[in-house]
């Protein structure tokens, strides 16, 4: 069994700054892609930034020079730095792990996600 959690979100003023973590545990040999994603009230679930196990890193348009992914391949854990946050970036963060798991079984796990209010 994986799990995933989340964990860093809250409320921020527009123009601050929030770091989300999110660590995978469990039945892991090995992670391979991990990316966050978000989902605004009425809106579909879209894809923020990615990263691989080697670091190579993608982003939403949205987010590109604000937003700064990276991980700890030892720790199984992703990072998102969030900076000059404006209020459409206000939704759920979810992360998404690609996982090898006992035998070498691929599945993908969400998080619960966590809430990011960017609000005045």
């Amino acid at each position: 069994q994986v799990q995933v959690v989340e964990s860093g979100g809250g409320l921020v003023q527009p123009g601050g700054s929030l770091r989300l973590s999110c660590a995978a545990s469990g039945s892991i040999v090995n992670i391979a892609d991990m990316d966050w994603y978000r989902q605004a009230p009425g809106k579909q679930r879209d894809l923020v930034a990615g990263i691989s196990r080697s670091g190579a890193t993608r982003y939403a348009d949205s987010v590109k020079g604000r937003f700064t992914i990276s991980r700890d391949n030892a720790k199984n854990t992703v990072y998102l730095q969030m900076n000059s946050l404006k209020p459409e970036d206000t939704a759920v963060y979810y992360c998404n792990a690609d996982v090898y798991s006992t035998n070498w079984i691929r599945s993908r796990y969400w998080g619960q996600g966590t809430q990011v209010t960017v609000s005045s």
